[in-house]
């Protein structure tokens, strides 16, 4: 490990291929950039701190430049032990950015950073799972009074958020970016599909054609997930306990049914709820020699790892981020420690996708700070108006070009009068 007063990282002699892979990633992510020419003129974000617990990517860096650009003081640090990419996290230590984190993080040092970044006394947080905002609600509540408000990244951090809301103790406004049609239906949907079959390859090898892959989950993640598999020839079962959902599934041709009869078939489970135990020891009884379990929920709590790893008689490594447990005599394969797959093993969602994301982020944190003292300490979405400036963004990156209403079609949307 490397330190100094401003970053905690692995190895800063990493920091030249960061760059490189930053640069990379920049040229994939226009709209961000193009955020960025004009943040660089307006400095709209000039004497703002801006708190961040997100994964330190390549594409996290650029979310970053992109802040530093428009005037604001970053401290960084990762939302997940597995996230990080260390030549990444070198680079934005170069560059004299606050950041702590580095692949493989303690759960003391995950905690500690957490505590580093809210040391700078931010102003505003960005969250992907809602850690620092939780940390800042149970034990740095002096904090608050200077901070104008937060943006959540991810789903399992919007329920969390909306739980805090419910119970009445959320304390400031929180922009749930993650429910911009520009994230969760371009970033769940594309991105964990891509990534999250990217990541299970890298650590396994493993075929997926003529496989059986049991989908546990058919929000948007799901939905991409399942997609891809089936795209690469396998055979989709997916588990749901919301009717609508499963309705969906059923009728996008997917078999469905519960876990506890997916077990028996699956050769590869994907866990992408939300929510915890959705793999049990019971279900891991139930299933093949061989079979290869992997998560891309936020949190490792989608497979109960610690109570296979109780019921095994041996476990062990056998690649990086794939171990074995012996469980009744087959061999059951967890990937990435039940984990972020996609991150653990692979590089997260591509840079394309990540664009509009963190153009959502950007201007979020944007929208907080133009209406200081205006929201409400509640969850709330960023304006439709913005989320349709980030499509426009990235449909000019890719050079497409769209059809636009007549003045004739406007006005009949806007009327009642016309009919048969």
């Amino acid at each position: 490990m490397e330190k100094e007063k401003n970053y905690e990282v692995k190895d800063l002699s990493l920091a030249e291929q960061g760059k490189k892979n930053i640069e990379l990633a920049e040229m994939r992510m226009g709209p961000v950039m193009e955020i960025r020419r004009r943040f660089e003129k307006e400095k709209p974000l000039k004497g703002i701190t801006v708190g961040m617990a997100l994964h330190v990517t390549k594409e996290t860096a650029v979310l970053v430049r992109t802040l530093v650009a428009g005037g604001a003081e970053v401290a960084i640090t990762s939302c997940n032990p597995l996230s990080t990419q260390d030549d990444a996290a070198a680079a934005l230590a170069k560059e004299g950015v606050n950041v702590y984190a580095y692949k493989g993080e303690s759960r003391e040092d995950y905690y500690r950073y957490l505590e580093k970044v809210l040391s700078h006394n931010p102003n505003v947080l960005i969250d992907d799972g809602l850690d620092l905002i939780t940390e800042v609600h149970t034990k740095r509540k002096e904090l608050i009074k200077n901070i104008i408000g937060g943006c959540e990244e991810t789903t399992t951090g919007i329920i969390r958020v909306r739980a805090m809301e419910r119970e009445g103790v959320l304390r400031f406004p929180v922009i749930a970016v993650n429910d911009n049609k520009t994230k969760h239906l371009l970033d769940n949907y594309y991105g964990t599909g891509q990534s999250t079959l990217d990541g299970i390859m890298r650590a396994t090898n493993i075929l997926f054609a003529g496989k059986t892959v049991v989908v546990a989950g058919y929000g948007d993640c799901g939905k991409g997930v399942a997609l891809k598999a089936k795209g690469l020839g396998a055979n989709v079962i997916v588990t749901e306990v919301d009717a609508f959902r499963a309705l969906q599934a059923k009728l996008d041709g997917y078999r469905v049914m519960p876990m506890r009869e997916a077990a028996k078939e699956g050769d590869i489970f994907i866990t992408v709820t939300g929510n915890k135990n959705v793999i049990t020891v019971e279900h891991v009884k139930s299933m093949k020699d061989g079979a290869v379990l992997a998560n891309s929920g936020h949190f490792d709590v989608e497979i109960d790892v610690a109570g296979i790893k109780k019921a095994a008689k041996s476990t062990r490594r056998i690649r990086p981020f794939m171990d074995e447990y012996s469980v009744d005599g087959k061999r059951i394969y967890i990937l990435g420690e039940g984990r972020l797959i996609n991150l653990a093993a692979a590089e997260g969602h591509p840079s394309e996708v990540m664009a509009t994301s963190f153009a959502g982020q950007a201007l979020a944190v944007e929208y907080l700070v133009k209406n200081k003292g205006k929201l409400p300490a509640k969850v709330l979405a960023l304006p439709e108006k913005i989320d349709n400036e980030i499509a426009e963004l990235q449909l000019k990156a890719m050079g497409v070009k769209r059809d636009g209403l007549t003045g004739e079609q406007k006005k009949y949307l806007e009327s009642w009068k016309e009919g048969t």
